[in-house]
């Protein structure tokens, strides 16, 4: 554990030294966010924040690589290179972006290259746990299933930056999760614990708490498409690698037993992780392709606008996001890991707290004028 706070610590010092050296780069070039009719923020704010997220994990790694515990795992080695190979090339992708403004085909293919880079060096599925045992379709098959993974969970992220800290904030809470069901399942079954998966989470939560402090409301630098894509690919890909690396026959699977839960947990904690990106990105499909308008076409219409309109400051939108994302996320590793009647108890709690914060809020109503 103390190589992984190591790593923590290494990856988040880093990336928020990192933020203000990127941020003087994106005024130089020009690269800032335009003040547009959807967006949030009142002034142009420079993009870049990505680079230094990828900085962050770099330093991350390569601290990992020198230490006798994480840099004995040949295994790790490699997957760790070949994620980090692929967040280099959809970094690349989203300076461009935040540059000249790819379109969406494009930028789709570009995607598709860095996604292809994880795939062609082994990072994609292996199994999928079911009810009563585990599926193992042909590899093609799973590569392609990973493939679709990966470019889900990067748009997913994508679409929920919209307002200051969102979406380094979720990403840092979902991997902090991924991180706590990857470590104790290794601690619990007598696994190694040096696992790509843990490594990829506890870098990524790292650079994203260090970015933080350069983007939580008021915003100084955005993380831009640069970031965005490369969060999701990494916390994509860390859920995607345990399957690699864990013997699915290590963990029991005994239908209506206790310990059908933990079996399914790699199946259902990604998706948890990314419940609230997922849910964002699947109603803002939904909403424009059945107003006849391309899937990629802007609105203010997402998750974090509606906490807005509905009466919530920019900073209170932004925590209540944080907050469901926690309880989503932790609420399945509990639940999976400790199952009482007290831990259902404290994530029904920490639910009923969620829901009242965030409908008992009265809309705001502009205040009548003064009569003269």
């Amino acid at each position: 554990m103390r190589e992984y706070l190591l790593v923590l610590f290494v990856a988040m010092a880093t990336t928020f030294l990192l933020t203000g050296v990127a941020r003087q780069i994106a005024l130089r070039y020009g690269a800032v966010a335009r003040v547009r009719t959807r967006d949030v923020h009142k002034v142009p704010i420079p993009y870049f924040g990505g680079v230094s997220i990828l900085g962050g994990l770099i330093a991350g790694f390569a601290v990992a690589s020198s230490l006798p515990f994480l840099g004995n795992s040949l295994q790790v080695a490699h997957d760790a290179r070949a994620i980090l190979l692929g967040g280099v090339v959809i970094c690349a992708v989203g300076v461009v972006d935040d540059l000249v403004e790819l379109d969406p085909i494009t930028k789709l293919a570009g995607m598709v290259l860095a996604v292809g880079v994880l795939v062609v060096q082994g990072i994609q599925l292996y199994w999928i746990p079911l009810p009563g045992g585990i599926l193992s379709p042909p590899p093609a098959q799973l590569a392609v299933v990973t493939a679709g993974i990966l470019l889900v969970s990067c748009n997913a992220v994508n679409f929920v930056d919209g307002l200051d800290g969102l979406a380094a904030g979720v990403t840092a809470i979902g991997a902090t999760a991924f991180f706590t069901y990857s470590y104790l399942l290794n601690v619990e079954q007598n696994l190694d614990r040096a696992t790509t998966s843990t490594l990829i989470t506890v870098a990524l939560a790292g650079a994203c708490l260090g970015f933080l402090p350069h983007n939580f409301f008021p915003a100084r630098v955005f993380m831009g498409d640069s970031g965005a894509l490369l969060i999701g690919l990494m916390l994509a890909a860390s859920t995607i690698s345990l399957t690699g690396q864990m013997d699915p026959n290590a963990v029991p699977y005994e239908v209506g037993g206790s310990s059908l839960l933990p079996a399914l947990l790699p199946l259902i904690l990604p998706i948890a992780v990314l419940a609230i990106p997922a849910l964002d990105l699947t109603l803002a499909y939904i909403r424009r392709t059945k107003a006849g308008r391309s899937p990629f076409a802007a609105d203010k219409l997402h998750l974090h606008h509606r906490l807005m309109q509905r009466g919530h400051s920019h900073r209170r939108a932004v925590l209540l996001m944080y907050l469901w994302t926690a309880l989503i996320a932790f609420g399945v590793v509990v639940l999976g890991l400790l199952l009482s009647w007290w831990t259902v108890l404290l994530v029904l709690a920490v639910a009923v707290t969620a829901i009242v914060l965030t409908t008992g809020l009265p809309r705001r109503t502009p205040r009548p004028l003064a009569k003269v």
